[in-house]
């Protein structure tokens, strides 16, 4: 049974889905308004693990991760690079695809973008205002009342008692000791240069966080099952979804609420003026690969904090290695005759359960790779030695691919498609929103000549390796 820290509980628990075997799971995606660091993708990682894992588990996952395509950061770097938000914002959101790639991060379902949703922003802000949670001030924006509903604070456990009632915040991120009535809906200023839409209490954008309550319920329902993010999200992000979602419909928002520990460099935290500060790209323009890259941000346990090293990616590059030569070793053992394995040998069978034993003690990444390498030690012992047969070697292989399922770091798992190969398939997609079908087929056809076939999806695209 996977047991899971609850955020909200602050104590581990079951997981036990509202309707199994579905669970729906919602994902803290990246504002793009630049390109995502490596302390990002600690979170996506954790993430695709959770996923991976629920899936091992015989759940059917719904996954949405949000783009956030509209607030404070995104509008100052428009305003700042002299183009409009879309122009601004699409160079990241094509990054964040392609790194998501390279990490081998498997896709979610659905990737809602906030300038896609203004009219179910609007109608959840309506529906606060009708039920008195929220209010519009003179400006023409509208503010949440977190004094009129009682539970606020239940997520980050904060101490309520020293709150000024009616005190205002209008910023998109803002610190404990200002929890204070937020917005929902701001006012348009001439900052904003020609980021604005119509609303019921005149022209303004959205807050940051009634996006993430309005897409989510769209796409996974009123109650859903697991929210992620990182802890920096617990507050104000979070714990203001939880305020204005449960406000709206008078139903609990989320069962689980997980959430992983920073990433530091060196020791330090992550930043430009310390030198430390870095994205994906910058690691594979110095060489390292993703599924190196995707080993570190695995290593640790999500709640630990994770001190991310050079050294460290070198570790990796030598782990992998390791684990290379194994499956490589097991492929050919295992083709020495056609005898297939009537089920785990007790060796294998003992590695296996230690790792799954390890995942479902809240996803406890580090035993779970101690238990692969354990078997790895084990199964290289028994080669040298010639004791290990071809229908053991087999069924250490399918004990390797069972462990792979989650961890997606064997190399024969890494065929994914490079960047190039993501722009082409992007561009693709928007020539079909564009009606321009003689493009989208010259597009797909350059595709397929470069070994890959696309497939349309109700939410995009999916691409796979053609056979040779």
């Amino acid at each position: 049974m996977l047991k899971i820290f609850n955020t909200l509980t602050r104590r581990p628990e079951e997981f036990i889905p509202l309707a199994p075997p579905d669970v729906k799971m919602y994902t803290c995606g990246p504002t793009v308004y630049n390109h995502a660091t490596i302390g990002n993708f600690r979170a996506y990682v954790f993430e695709d693990i959770l996923r991976r894992y629920l899936k091992v588990c015989g759940f059917k996952v719904r996954q949405a991760m949000n783009l956030t395509d509209v607030d404070d950061k995104t509008i100052r770097g428009a305003r700042a690079a002299g183009v409009s938000l879309a122009d601004y914002t699409k160079p990241y959101k094509d990054a964040f695809f392609a790194d998501m790639q390279t990490l081998n991060i498997e896709p979610a379902e659905h990737y809602p973008e906030a300038t896609g949703h203004i009219p179910e922003m609007i109608a959840l802000i309506q529906t606060l205002i009708d039920k008195r949670y929220a209010y519009p001030a003179a400006d023409g924006s509208v503010y949440f009342s977190i004094a009129r509903f009682k539970k606020y604070g239940q997520l980050a456990h904060l101490d309520m008692q020293g709150l000024k009632p009616g005190a205002r915040i209008a910023q998109d991120e803002y610190e404990k000791e200002n929890a204070s009535d937020f917005a929902l809906w701001k006012a348009y200023q001439e900052e904003d240069g020609d980021v604005a839409w119509d609303s019921p209490w005149g022209r303004g954008r959205p807050g940051w966080h009634i996006e993430c309550s309005a897409m989510s319920m769209k796409y996974l329902g009123e109650s859903f099952d697991l929210h992620t993010g990182g802890i920096d999200n617990i507050f104000p992000h979070h714990e203001d979804e939880i305020a204005q979602s449960e406000a709206a419909t008078g139903k609990p928002f989320v069962k689980y609420w997980m959430h992983c520990a920073h990433l530091v460099v060196d020791g330090r935290k992550m930043s430009k003026s310390l030198g430390n500060f870095y994205t994906l790209r910058d690691l594979t323009q110095k060489g390292f690969s993703g599924r190196e890259i995707r080993y570190v941000l695995l290593s640790a346990h999500y709640r630990q904090s994770l001190n991310f090293t050079f050294p460290a990616l070198e570790a990796a590059r030598s782990s992998l290695h390791r684990l290379d030569e194994f499956n490589a070793r097991l492929q050919d053992a295992a083709g020495k005759t056609g005898t297939s394995p009537g089920g785990n040998p007790a060796w294998i069978e003992n590695y296996f359960r230690k790792f799954r034993a390890a995942m479902d003690e809240d996803l406890n990444l580090p035993a779970a790779l101690a238990a692969l390498f354990d078997m790895i030690h084990e199964g290289n012992r028994k080669m040298n030695a010639e004791a290990l047969s071809a229908a053991e070697a087999q069924a250490a292989l399918n004990a390797l691919d069972g462990m792979d399922a989650v961890l997606g770091v064997l190399k024969r798992g890494m065929d994914k498609p490079d960047r190039a190969i993501m722009e082409l398939a992007r561009s693709r997609q928007n020539a079909r929103k564009a009606k321009d079908w003689a493009e989208a087929d010259r597009l797909r056809r350059e595709i397929e000549t470069k070994g890959w076939i696309i497939q349309d999806a109700a939410d995009g695209f999916k691409l796979k390796k053609r056979s040779q």
